[in-house]
């Protein structure tokens, strides 16, 4: 088994460069937090006497909160910045933002940014460990981890077979961007399902499939990730209406006869709810939506925790 002292990297920018070893020492580590969620004493003093800050430019609810919630788990102090409180509104370069908070002797930064590759920038040019909170329509390396780790707990810790259908917007989603690299080096059989302007047959080169009929993609599933409508990343309307994309690909009590008898339903959030998702798949016990928010707290007190042990150790 895959030991922490085994993670050699400083940052965590995307899943494409990790391997298989790396996200096992990852979920070893998250399962080692999540046995201490019901403690009554709540708090590890892991990063005690570290400050960790949240630059987020753009919105976030569930992932700036699950950040929050795992620094301060390991007793760091936490600051959030957001994109109109910066000065990166006044003409400020990313660079010099990332240095400046750098100076104030913060010890991690974790960003999210419109821009692809914008973490990955930022890592080469502070010497603090980075962590990719999501970078534009790029990757989501957390929301992956969180996602694979649910589904290692609800279908076995060897993924190797098992078929996870994603639907919706894959063309703009980082979120399916990451997990499809994730679970292809797990072993899982992924299949990308909805209407074909946001599931070009050009993703077939990720080695997974393209089907854009929706009963056919959900048949043999043994979980289907769905994913919203990136309306903030799109420049022009990919389908006539919402109206439209729910008759067609809406996954709702009746597309639930299609699923396999033990199929789960997963969701990075915010649902739609009505649209992508029905409210009562979406509050059913197929849907395991509410585990993978907790699942993320875990996961990225493993990330903050390996991150910051390997960066200590280069000082």
């Amino acid at each position: 088994m895959s030991t922490e002292s085994e993670w050699k990297r400083k940052d965590l920018v995307g899943i494409e460069e990790l391997s298989r070893e790396e996200l096992e020492i990852i979920y070893t580590k998250a399962e080692e937090f999540k046995a201490t969620l019901n403690r009554k004493q709540k708090k590890l003093p892991t990063l005690r006497g570290q400050t960790v800050v949240n630059l987020f430019m753009e919105p976030s609810t569930r992932t700036r909160l699950a950040f929050e919630v795992a620094a301060t788990r390991l007793s760091a102090d936490v600051l959030t910045v957001s994109g109109n409180a910066s000065s990166l509104v006044k003409g400020e370069s990313l660079r010099d933002t990332a240095k400046n908070i750098e100076a104030l002797s913060a010890d991690i930064i974790i960003m999210r940014h419109s821009a692809a590759g914008s973490a990955r920038y930022l890592s080469r040019q502070i010497d603090i460990p980075v962590i990719n909170a999501g970078d534009g329509a790029h990757e989501h390396p957390t929301q992956a981890l969180l996602d694979t780790f649910t589904l290692r707990e609800k279908l076995g810790k060897d993924l190797t077979g098992k078929k996870v259908t994603i639907l919706g917007d894959i063309l703009f989603s980082r979120v399916a961007r990451s997990n499809i690299w994730a679970l292809r080096k797990l072993g899982a059989e992924v299949t990308l399902a909805g209407p074909s302007t946001l599931v070009p047959e050009a993703f077939k080169h990720f080695g997974v499939k393209v089907i854009h009929d929706l009963k056919t993609a959900l048949a043999d599933a043994d979980a289907v990730m769905l994913l919203r409508i990136q309306h903030e990343r799109q420049s022009s309307t990919h389908f006539p209406s919402l109206g439209e994309y729910t008759s067609m690909f809406g996954l709702n009590e009746k597309r639930e006869g299609w699923l396999k008898k033990d199929a789960i339903i997963m969701h990075p959030g915010p649902i739609n709810r009505g649209v992508e998702l029905d409210s009562k798949l979406a509050d059913s016990g197929r849907s395991v939506i509410l585990e993978q928010v907790t699942n993320g707290i875990v996961v990225r007190m493993a990330v903050l925790y390996l991150c910051a042990s390997y960066a200590a150790n280069l000082r």
